[in-house]
C-alpha cells in the first residue's frame, strides 16, 4: 500500500482487517449503543485530564515521592503522545475507512495525511492509568476500565484497526510508567524543598 505521498505505508486491512469488520458490523447492530461510544470517544479523553487532577489533589496528603509522580504522569503522557506522532508519520498507515470504505462508520473519516497508526487516544488513555498506579491505585483503578474503553471505542466508531489500539496502548503504558519511574526520585526531591515555600500550598495540603 502506498501512501498520499506516495511513500510506502503499513497495510493494516491485511493485519486484521477482517477483526476490524468484525467490529464495526457489531456497531451497525447496535444502533443503540451507537451515541454514547461516539460522545465517550471524542469527550472521554477530559476523563483522564480529570484524573491527573485528582492525583495531583490526592498527592498533596502524600509523600514527596507521590506528589512527584503526579506532577511527573502529565509529562509522561505528552511524551508518549509525541512519541505515538512520530511513529504514525513513520509507518503511515492509511485509517480504515479509505482501505476498507464500505465498512460501517460512525467517526467521520480523517484527512488522508492523518494516519491511523498507533493510536493516539489510545495512548494517552494508557499512558495516565499507568502513570496513576504510582499516585493513588484508587484512581488507577477508575483510569485502567476507562483506558480499556477508550481503546475499545476506537475501534468500534471505526477509526482504528485492533491492532492500532494494541500498540498504542503498550506505548502509552511503557512510556507512561517508564518516565515516571525514571524521574520520580529527583523530582521528590525539588518537591521537598519547594513544600516549604511560597509553592507549599501547591504542593501540600495544610
Amino acid at each position: 500500500m502506498t501512501t498520499a505521498s506516495g511513500a510506502p505505508g503499513l497495510d493494516g486491512a491485511a493485519i486484521d482487517g477482517g477483526l476490524y469488520t468484525d467490529v464495526t458490523d457489531f456497531a451497525h447492530r447496535t444502533h443503540w449503543l451507537n451515541d454514547a461510544v461516539s460522545l465517550y470517544t471524542t469527550y472521554g479523553v477530559a476523563l483522564f485530564g480529570l484524573l491527573l487532577l485528582a492525583g495531583w489533589w490526592l498527592a498533596r496528603r502524600r509523600d514527596a515521592r507521590t506528589m512527584a509522580a503526579a506532577l511527573v504522569t502529565p509529562v509522561a503522557v505528552v511524551i508518549a503522545y509525541l512519541v505515538d506522532d512520530g511513529v504514525k508519520s513513520l509507518f503511515q498507515e492509511a485509517r480504515p475507512c479509505r482501505a476498507l470504505p464500505h465498512d460501517f462508520l460512525i467517526e467521520a473519516c480523517p484527512a488522508a495525511n492523518d494516519y491511523a497508526f498507533p493510536s493516539n487516544h489510545t495512548t494517552v488513555a494508557f499512558a495516565v492509568a499507568a502513570g496513576l498506579l504510582l499516585v493513588d491505585r484508587r484512581l488507577a483503578a477508575l483510569a485502567w476500565p476507562a483506558a480499556i474503553l477508550m481503546a475499545a471505542s476506537r475501534v468500534y466508531v471505526g477509526a482504528h484497526y485492533p491492532h492500532d489500539v494494541l500498540v498504542g496502548a503498550l506505548v502509552g503504558i511503557v512510556l507512561g510508567a517508564a518516565t515516571v519511574v525514571a524521574t520520580r526520585r529527583p523530582v521528590a526531591h525539588a518537591v521537598s524543598r519547594l513544600r516549604g515555600g511560597p509553592a507549599r500550598s501547591l504542593l501540600q495540603a495544610a
